[in-house]
């Protein structure tokens, strides 16, 4: 009877733990020409999960295997399907060679109680120097167990509820926390209320109605404003420029105090419209005529500045608009003093 040594027991014990650990199968030939070693990342899957089965065969020195066997389409699935794979081959430091062939299954039924990888056959043989695979004679074959993953969710089968919901009063807090409640609460308090303060502010700001100035009032700072008008000399490109910018605010500021319309904010095209719907007894073709003329005086290039003429012109045009304008008030919701 022979007694195996302590070593070669204790070496034999660590390898078939580590084994069981990984989930890892190892099948030797029976002449120890092929051994195979099959492992799974996973033992246990649900609906979408993925799982990498691997296949790692090693042949000694002179020895090859048919890949062809291990091709995706020979492996026999039941409940999962193959969405990848890759095939690695390395040379051992004892010359043996070492094939790698993985596989990404998954799965997406529900209804499969188990998920199974069939066992497969595979071939090998014995080549000689300078010797193809496909011309030497099959040596023999070796068996490639199947595996099983379990379908399951990560959650337990027969979950522990009673743990869940519990009568037992909630520790105390402690006394710190318990004095600094009000002081948080006041800094919260005091946060807020200058934003309260604000909006309260803008709201009555809002809701202010708007002070109306007279209708003496208006004309008589018209008038003002077209006489200091008067006084600027129209004879250089620049005292044009600066008339048409008055001119161009002072009938903005009339339709606005006069007519009811938003005149610092309209185009000259919009001006004919927004008189109309105020009812607006002020020519709404002069007005934006006028308005155009000031735009292009204070925008345009020097070859297109208005002459002086045209600049006087418009000085009278503002003239008549405003006392069109004043005869105009009672359109306007303002009475005539």
């Amino acid at each position: 009877m022979t007694t195996a040594a302590p070593g070669s027991s204790f070496r034999a014990l660590v390898l078939f733990v580590s084994s069981v650990a990984l989930g890892a199968v190892v099948v030797d030939a029976a002449d120890q020409d092929v051994a195979v070693r099959t492992s799974l990342d996973r033992t246990a899957m649900f609906v979408g999960d993925r799982a990498t089965y691997t296949i790692e065969i090693t042949c000694q020195r002179g020895v090859d295997v048919l890949a062809d066997d291990l091709s995706r389409d020979k492996l026999k699935l039941d409940g999962l399907e193959m969405v990848g794979g890759d095939t690695s081959r390395r040379t051992a430091p004892d010359d043996s060679t070492v094939y790698t062939f993985r596989y990404v299954l998954t799965t997406y039924r529900a209804d499969a109680p188990a998920l199974t990888i069939g066992p497969l056959s595979v071939r090998y043989a014995v080549t000689r120097a300078g010797q193809r695979l496909e011309e030497a004679a099959p040596a023999g074959e070796v068996k490639v167990p199947g595996a099983t993953l379990a379908f399951r969710s990560a959650l337990p089968d027969e979950p522990d509820l009673s743990g869940i919901r519990s009568d037992k009063q909630p520790d105390a807090r402690p006394m710190r926390f318990a004095v600094l409640q009000p002081i948080g609460l006041a800094l919260i308090i005091v946060s807020v209320v200058p934003a309260l303060l604000a909006i309260a502010a803008l709201a009555s700001r809002r809701e202010r109605p708007r002070v109306r100035r007279s209708a003496r009032a208006v004309r008589h700072d018209e008038r003002t404003s077209l006489e200091a008008v008067r006084t600027i000399g129209v004879e250089t490109v620049q005292q044009r420029r600066d008339v048409f910018t008055r001119l161009d605010a002072l009938v903005r500021e009339h339709l606005r105090d006069v007519c009811g319309v938003a005149g610092p904010s309209l185009t000259p095209a919009e001006v004919p419209l927004a008189l109309a719907r105020a009812n607006a007894k002020t020519p709404a073709e002069v007005v934006a005529s006028l308005l155009a003329t000031c735009e292009l005086a204070r925008y345009a290039p020097l070859h297109a500045m208005p002459s002086a003429d045209a600049c006087r012109e418009a000085i009278d045009q503002a003239e008549q608009l405003i006392g069109t304008g004043a005869r105009g008030f009672p359109p306007s919701g303002r009475r005539s003093p």
